[in-house]
């Protein structure tokens, strides 16, 4: 099955093709699809009545190449379809089911999302983000929702190195719109958002792209709405916990990005910190620790 197919569509519109096992599976699947998401391939065949083989087969049926790839859009289905209130109870029913203290289900949950991540994402592609950040005559970057906080963290770090970032995170289109239009394909944009997306950030994206810049995503994946305007596709997975967005591994890939162009510009970057360290220290930006006795 293409990349960004309907999955329920596709199942729906070839309903008379299948078995009756595998019919029986289906209806499941379009029922109950915030369920299916967690159910191994033995456990969907258990309910609907077949074998496991049967649950992979029909897999390949879909163009899957075997039950997990079917498993993972899945999540992409119940990332994007849930409404907050839904993720929250199907999450919360996974959770209890575990019986785990939440502390190191978190956090357990959060690693995997690193390892996976540390997996699927391209190192060429990373490394050409970096090149192309380098060579920007402006640098757009944009986060809508619960991303805003990547891109203001992004920005923060990115403005300490060049001297042409901008965050344009506005709190509406317009907002956004008024930031940038005057990009043009000497310069970069970066767009961030995952699940649910930020109608905001698409449509940014696709203005971006249709003026010639560099368009850079970082998102969850190629079926992400941005990945159509990206010439460039950083992927972080950030699978639903909770109705709350896990950022853990987006920021590891923004703190990767940093690191790398701290690392290109570290000569002019180490002259700019001494500069800054002493405007700090002269507006006592920074805590003394325990010592106040010289704070106003």
């Amino acid at each position: 099955m293409k990349e960004g197919t309907d999955l329920l569509n596709n199942i729906e519109s070839r309903m008379s093709e299948f078995s009756k096992g595998q019919k029986r599976i289906a209806m499941f699947l379009t029922e109950h699809y915030d369920q299916a998401v967690y159910l191994t391939a033995a456990k969907l065949g258990e309910i609907t009545s077949v074998s496991e083989s049967t649950v992979v087969r029909f897999a390949n049926e879909l163009g899957f190449d075997g039950y997990p790839k079917l498993q993972r859009a899945l999540e992409e289905l119940v990332k994007t379809r849930l409404t907050a209130a839904q993720r929250l109870r199907v999450s919360t029913e996974q959770i209890i089911k575990k019986d785990r203290h939440i502390l190191p289900t978190v956090l357990q949950s959060d690693s995997d999302r690193l390892f996976s991540t540390i997996n699927e994402i391209d190192e060429n592609i990373f490394d050409e983000v970096v090149e192309k950040l380098l060579k920007a005559k402006k640098i757009y970057i944009v986060g809508g929702r619960s991303s805003a906080p990547l891109s203001s963290f992004f920005s923060f770090y990115l403005n300490l190195m060049l001297d042409n970032v901008v965050n344009v995170s506005g709190v509406n289109l317009t907002e956004i719109f008024e930031g940038i239009f005057r990009i043009d394909k000497n310069d970069a944009f970066i767009a961030i958002s995952f699940p649910r997306y930020s109608s905001r950030t698409v449509k940014a994206m696709q203005y971006a792209c249709k003026n010639g810049a560099t368009t850079i995503a970082l998102t969850d994946g190629s079926r992400s709405p941005l990945a159509q305007y990206a010439d460039l596709l950083l992927t972080a997975r950030s699978d639903m916990l909770s109705f709350i967005d896990s950022l853990v591994a987006p920021l590891s890939v923004i703190n990767a990005l940093l690191v790398a162009i701290s690392i290109r510009k570290s000569d002019e970057l180490e002259k700019s910190l001494e500069k800054l360290e002493g405007l700090w220290d002269e507006s006592q930006v920074y805590s003394a620790g325990t010592d106040t006795s010289k704070q106003i």
